[in-house]
């Protein structure tokens, strides 16, 4: 019986630690003390979501400063370095919350502003007590010694330095997304490489350095002019090649405004055409071009190029083709047949005739 006492006494005893230790963590030991604060940002969250309208502002903004307090507060009793400077973790986490209260939206909480400014912030945070003096009743401002002062300015200057770097990422990586054709010139593998040797002749870059925005305007442009010219009368035909500078032009700007919209780099392109004639003295090719007029290491550019033939074609009134000199020339319709795949050009486009 004296056992199974014991065994209840243990087992009971066992939980009471557990409570004690609980309530130990949880309980202020003095109404003026770090969890005060906490649980002040707990409640007044809590309290945000059952206001409305500005009240409900004002409360969640409480509740971001205590918060901001408290943590200040709990990291800063036993600070913990960061290694190699005399930076607290604490002053990264307060930092963070800082920079989330003052640059985050509350549909997107961390934004990369948020993000660029938490390094100078937290080194803010660590400078901020070194010019504050006085005891637990009285604070004077102060001026740091020289020492402290060194260390101060070098922290402060690295984490901007930081702070640039983590800007310069985002705006890199907006760039790249607005401006996908800049990816020809091998970003993702190089630290900032500008090619500063030209090629002395026309080279065609590996298939997967053409830019797919550019091979995406000729293919839609391409389509376009078939439908144009296939099949349409060879007197209509000639008429068009007359105003082919007009025609491209115009069908390029309604493909890039919509197979584009979504990038900047649509203000970037345009497209022209290039005709000459065959030397068998029937038909014409027409070479399309899209080109780039953004910046590239290629000193003078590039641009891709779709050719096309353009010839006539006989057909007799039973609707099969024959010889041209067979045939009325009112039955000769234009057949067009454009390459494949288009050509990446390093030079500068060729001059119009």
């Amino acid at each position: 019986m004296q056992t199974l006492f014991k065994e209840i006494f243990v087992f009971f005893g066992f939980f009471l630690g557990i409570f004690e230790g609980v309530r130990k963590l949880l309980l202020p030991p003095k109404a003026y003390s770090w969890q005060t604060l906490i649980y002040l940002s707990v409640f007044s969250w809590v309290l945000s979501f059952l206001a409305v309208g500005y009240v409900k502002n004002l409360i969640a903004f409480s509740g971001w400063l205590f918060l901001i307090a408290g943590t200040a507060w709990y990291t800063t009793d036993d600070p913990l370095r960061v290694p190699g400077t005399f930076m607290p973790v604490g002053a990264l986490i307060t930092g963070f919350l800082v920079s989330v209260f003052a640059f985050g939206h509350p549909e997107d909480v961390i934004t990369p502003r948020t993000i660029i400014l938490w390094p100078t912030i937290s080194a803010i945070i660590t400078a901020i007590p070194e010019f504050i003096g006085g005891d637990d009743t009285t604070t004077t401002a102060q001026i740091p010694e020289p020492e402290v002062r060194e260390k101060i300015i070098i922290l402060v200057s690295s984490c901007i330095l930081i702070s640039c770097w983590i800007q310069f990422y985002f705006v890199m990586n907006n760039w790249l997304t607005q401006y996908p054709s800049l990816m020809i010139d091998n970003f993702q593998r190089s630290t900032f490489v500008v090619r500063v040797a030209e090629p002395e002749t026309k080279t065609q870059a590996p298939e997967q350095n053409i830019p797919k925005n550019g091979v995406t305007i000729l293919d839609a442009v391409q389509k376009k002019v078939e439908q144009e010219l296939n099949k349409t009368s060879w007197s209509e035909v000639e008429r068009w090649l007359l105003e082919a500078t007009t025609e491209v032009k115009k069908i390029g700007n309604e493909v890039i405004n919509q197979k584009l919209g979504e990038y900047e780099e649509r203000k970037l392109w345009r497209v022209e055409p290039r005709i000459a004639n065959i030397k068998s003295g029937y038909g014409y090719k027409l070479d399309l071009l899209s080109i780039w007029t953004g910046p590239s290491s290629h000193h003078q550019g590039y641009y891709l190029q779709k050719s096309c033939r353009v010839e006539p074609i006989a057909v007799s009134r039973r609707s099969s083709r024959v010889a041209v000199s067979e045939s009325d020339p009112k039955n000769t319709v234009a057949e067009i047949e454009c390459d494949r795949l288009s050509k990446f050009i390093t030079d500068a486009p060729p001059p119009q005739q």
